[in-house]
């Protein structure tokens, strides 16, 4: 619930156009809503300017149904990530207007007017790189989060340190951009060279994808840890 809904529902039971037991049954979830399972977090769009978003993965199909119904109740848009196919067909039919990105695996329940175009509100402009094509699953996931924020997004896919010519070529994009999202496996190096070429924050993201001696994202998560660029 937003600051605004309580707002117009404090001022309905003043001016007399809803009843107190209404109003009651309105406020009785905040802040949360026990479901035993699960106790639904209705207060983090009001305390954190976002929703709670679902993880889907490690949950069955009725409890993620359960989450969802119970978060479209105060009418904002509903972000699912780790959205596995079956899933995705049940929050589909749950909502016939919901945005589903089977690469990012989210579903996008009620989805905000333009959905995936201009920002909503005072958003920025992120710009979401990856070193390789096999990393867009997880810049996918990252473009549905930040545009559900109000962001405007753009992509830069398959661009890493094997050909830098490839990155440099879009230098103009890097520089217009306010935060920028790097995502990385095997040897994890293109958020360092982001970092060493732009002056605004840089977002390092390790993935498991590489040969050999990737241990499953080890390789690159180390790699950004000890970037000598600034990130």
């Amino acid at each position: 619930m937003t600051l605004d809904r309580i707002r117009r529902l404090l001022e309905d039971v003043q001016k007399g156009r809803l009843g107190v037991e209404a109003a009651v049954r309105h406020l009785k979830t905040l802040p949360y809503e026990d479901i035993g399972f699960a106790a639904v977090d209705h207060h983090r769009l009001f305390r954190q300017g976002m929703a709670e978003t679902i993880l889907c993965e490690g949950k069955t199909q009725t409890q993620v149904l359960a989450i969802a119904t119970r978060l479209r109740r105060h009418r904002h848009p509903v972000l699912a990530t780790r959205v596995d196919p079956g899933i995705a067909r049940a929050l589909l039919r749950l909502d016939r207007g919901a945005q589903h990105d089977p690469i990012g695996r989210t579903v996008v329940l009620d989805p905000p007017k333009g959905w995936g175009g201009k920002a909503r509100r005072a958003g920025g402009e992120v710009l979401i790189i990856t070193a390789g094509t096999s990393d867009i699953s997880v810049a996918e996931e990252a473009r549905a989060t930040a545009q559900i924020l109000g962001n405007t997004v753009t992509t830069m896919y398959d661009v890493g340190v094997a050909g830098l010519h490839r990155l440099l070529d879009r230098h103009r994009d890097l520089e217009s951009a306010h935060v920028l999202i790097v995502i990385a496996g095997m040897d994890g190096a293109l958020p360092s060279v982001v970092g060493g070429l732009v002056s605004q924050p840089v977002v390092a993201v390790p993935t498991s994808r590489g040969y050999g001696a990737n241990f499953g994202g080890i390789s690159a998560l180390l790699a950004m840890l000890n970037s000598c660029a600034s990130g």
